[in-house]
């Protein structure tokens, strides 16, 4: 019995030295890669400094109509996973996307993350890159949170929102949050275990989209840098709470189009993702839903029917402009 529990603890060493020289290795190429790559994480948009951090704000387009691209939780290089929506809008509007601490070309910090701090931080961003409202926000999942309490605290900022299957306070009441799994993966980024495996690096706005190579190439850059950071994984850790904040509030008259996905890629069926977006939009005052058959990220697979409709929405708020001029 000794010999086998003594061959057994051989066995155990003998795999752990393994992982433990995999996850060296692997490490060091990691490292190597970030060296290599430095050259092609430039910012294309503004840096601006909000809260001791450097947060990146991209513009591109003129218009009378300012549109806010917010981004969902996890999403990598938000300035190019909403570049095949907002290419065809930019013609006719100004398009804006923030991209939060600890995405895109923004800082990675390890500062709190509720929903208060994280609406200051947008708003202080624009603010800084000289870009004044009121806005059409137009967010993806997680964030349609933030642009949810936006519209509830600043109503004045907020001439409508365009929700691209945007998360509701409904969506997170008994949402699991796996932070094991969420911690796993943050480590498997940083010593590079993800550069391993290519596919992982394909995001639909890769896949579907309509991204140049030197984009798809930047996007693989960024992904190996902001993949299950720090400051996303304290967004997740508090998103239920900020999600109960935002269902305590009164719902404002703010005009919303809704985008809803099948559920696919959501963590929920598409019944069950469905009705969380339906209550809430019987709740509002003003509220369309079009319900799409394709996946979660609908701005990367249908960005040619999305970006119609928004159009056709946006010239609502042209005619009651001009209307309403002397």
């Amino acid at each position: 019995m000794k010999k086998v529990f003594r061959c057994l603890g051989i066995i155990i060493g003998v795999v752990v030295a393994i992982i433990m020289i995999f996850i060296l290795i692997s490490y060091i190429n990691h490292r190597v890669h970030l060296s290599k790559e430095d050259i092609l994480f430039v910012p294309n948009g503004q840096m601006v400094e909000v809260n001791g951090h450097n947060m990146h704000v991209y513009m591109e387009g003129e218009g009378e109509t300012t549109l806010v691209f917010m981004s969902g939780g996890g999403t990598s290089s938000p300035v190019l996973d909403f570049k095949s929506l907002y290419s065809l809008l930019s013609h006719k509007n100004r398009i804006v996307v923030v991209e939060k601490a600890g995405y895109g070309f923004s800082d990675v910090v390890d500062v709190n993350r509720d929903i208060d701090t994280v609406l200051s931080e947008t708003r202080e961003a624009l603010s800084m890159a000289g870009i004044s409202g009121p806005y059409i926000l137009v967010p993806h999942s997680m964030s349609g949170i933030e642009a949810i309490y936006w519209a509830q605290e600043y109503p004045e900022e907020v001439m409508a929102i365009i929700g691209l299957d945007m998360a509701v306070p409904e969506s997170y009441k008994d949402y699991d949050i796996n932070i094991s799994m969420l911690k796993l993966s943050a480590f498997g980024a940083n010593v590079g275990v993800t550069r391993w495996i290519p596919s992982i690096s394909e995001s639909d706005a890769m896949k579907y989209g309509t991204l140049t190579e030197a984009e798809k190439e930047l996007y693989r850059t960024i992904f190996f840098r902001r993949t299950a950071t720090k400051t996303m994984l304290n967004e997740v850790q508090e998103i239920k709470k900020s999600a109960s904040k935002v269902k305590e509030r009164k719902i404002y008259n703010t005009p919303i189009l809704m985008f809803s996905s099948n559920g696919e890629g959501t963590g929920w069926n598409e019944d069950e993702w469905r009705i969380f977006q339906k209550n809430y939009a019987n709740e509002a005052k003003d509220a369309e839903i079009i319900n799409l058959d394709c996946s979660h990220y609908v701005h990367n697979i249908e960005y040619n029917r999305i970006a119609d409709e928004m159009e056709a929405f946006i010239e609502q708020f042209s005619l009651d402009n001009t209307t309403l001029t002397p």
